[in-house]
C-alpha cells in the first residue's frame, strides 16, 4: 500500500488539541519586496545562493519507525523549550538556507527547532523507499517522539514538506496535537506543479531537483541489481514526472505518477484541519501555478491563507542591504508566538477575498 496519511487514534491525547478560529480564506500578505527584487526567480534564488547560512549545533538522533525503517532527527540546543519541527522540501536538508535561517530565528525567539530529515536524507535508511508528498506516517512518528514529556509542539513545512504536513493535519482532524502549523510554498496540485517545472526558466529548478534525487537513488541502490530503474539509465530521466513514474510511484505503492499526484495533492483536503494553521504563498511562485491554490470556500475557520503578488518559491526576501533579517522567518516566528492574538486580529480585519 502507498504511504498515505492515516489516523492513529492512539497517537495523542485530546488534551493536546487546540482549536483556533481564524478569519478563513485568502488574505493579502504584508510582504513587500524591494523594487529591485520583485522578479520571482530572483526571489527564489536569492536566499538559496546569497543568504549566509547560520551555524547551529545540531544533536542528531536516529528515530526508529514502526515499519522497521529509520530516519534522522536533528535537535537544537535547548530541548526543554517549546519545540518546532521543521520539514524540508524536495532535495533539502538541515543545511538548506530556509531551514537553517528559520532555525536560528526560532532559537533566538525561545523555541527549540528540530529538523526531521526524510528517509534517506542525512543518513541511510534500511528500506528501499525514501519519501514523497503523502509520507505523513513519518511525521506522525516524529511528532510522537517530540511530544514525549508533554512538550508543546508546532510544525513548519516547506514546499513538499508542507504537503506532508497538510496531508497529516487533514488525516488527524481534531486530534492533531499541535499548538500551531505553518506551510510555505506548498505544491497543492502535484501534477500541475510537475508540469510547471517543465516550462521556461523553471526547468533549471527541475534539473537541480533531479540531480539531488538521482544522487539519493544511486547511493541507495549502489552495488545492487534490484533497483526499479537501471542505474546506468537513470541519467535519461529528464523530468520530475518521469522520475515519479519510474521511481517514486513503484517504490511507494502507487500505480503510476498520476495516481501518486491524485492521492497526495492537498488542494481539496483542507476542510478537516482543526489545528491553527497559516499558509504562506506567493502568486508568482514558479513552482506553483496560481490557479492551483485552494478555493477560499474550502478553507475551515482554523486555516488562514496569506498570499502576496511577489515572493517566488520559498523566497519572500524583503530586507534591505545590511538587514540580515528575513521576512519569512519573522512572519513564521510571529505566528508561532501568538496564534490566538493573530486570530483575534484576523477576525477584526477586512473581509477575505477570492484567489480567482
Amino acid at each position: 500500500m502507498a504511504s498515505l496519511p492515516c489516523k492513529h487514534a492512539a497517537m495523542v491525547k485530546q488534551s493536546h488539541t487546540r482549536t483556533l478560529v481564524t478569519s478563513s480564506g485568502v488574505h493579502d500578505s504584508d510582504f513587500q519586496p524591494p523594487p529591485w527584487l520583485r522578479n520571482p526567480h530572483l526571489q527564489t534564488l536569492w536566499p538559496a545562493l546569497l543568504r549566509r547560512r547560520p551555524r547551529l549545533r545540531w544533536q542528531p538522533e536516529t528515530l526508529e519507525l514502526p515499519d522497521g525503517d529509520c530516519l534522522q532527527l536533528l535537535w537544537g540546543p535547548q530541548p526543554a523549550r517549546p519545540r518546532v519541527l521543521l520539514l524540508h522540501g524536495l532535495g533539502g536538508n538541515c543545511h538548506s538556507q530556509y531551514i537553517a535561517g528559520l532555525a536560528q530565528r526560532l532559537d533566538l525567539q525561545g523555541f527549540c527547532p528540530v529538523v526531521m530529515h526524510n528517509r534517506g536524507v542525512g543518513m541511510a535508511n534500511r528500506h528501499d523507499r525514501f519519501y514523497h508528498a503523502g509520507a505523513a506516517e513519518d511525521l506522525d512518528a516524529a511528532a510522537r517522539r517530540l511530544l514525549l514529556g508533554q512538550h508543546r509542539l508546532s510544525v513548519v513545512g516547506f514546499s513538499l514538506g508542507g504537503s506532508i504536513l497538510l496531508n497529516w493535519l487533514a488525516a488527524q482532524g481534531a486530534g492533531a496535537p499541535l499548538e500551531a502549523a505553518v506551510a510555505v510554498s506548498v505544491p497543492y496540485d502535484l501534477g500541475a506543479c510537475a508540469d510547471a517545472l517543465e516550462r521556461g526558466f523553471a526547468r533549471i529548478y527541475q534539473a537541480d531537483l533531479l540531480r539531488s534525487l538521482k544522487r539519493l537513488v544511486r547511493r541507495k541502490f549502489a552495488g545492487r541489481t534490484d533497483a526499479p530503474v537501471d542505474l546506468a539509465q537513470l541519467s535519461r530521466l529528464r523530468s520530475l514526472r518521469e522520475f515519479d513514474e519510474q521511481l517514486t510511484a513503484p517504490l511507494h505503492g502507487f500505480e503510476n505518477a498520476a495516481d501518486y499526484y491524485e492521492r497526495c495533492s492537498t488542494r481539496d483536503k483542507l476542510r478537516p484541519i482543526r489545528c491553527p494553521t497559516l499558509l504562506l504563498q506567493a502568486l508568482d511562485d514558479p513552482f506553483v501555478p496560481r490557479r492551483t491554490l485552494p478555493d477560499p470556500r474550502d478553507l475551515p475557520e482554523t486555516v488562514r491563507l496569506e498570499s502576496s503578488p511577489h515572493g517566488g518559491h520559498v523566497g519572500f526576501v524583503g530586507h534591505r542591504p545590511g538587514d540580515r533579517r528575513y521576512w519569512l522567518d519573522e512572519r513564521i516566528a510571529r505566528f508561532l508566538r501568538a496564534p490566538e492574538l493573530e486570530a483575534a486580529q484576523a477576525n477584526s480585519g477586512p473581509a477575505v477575498r477570492s484567489n480567482a
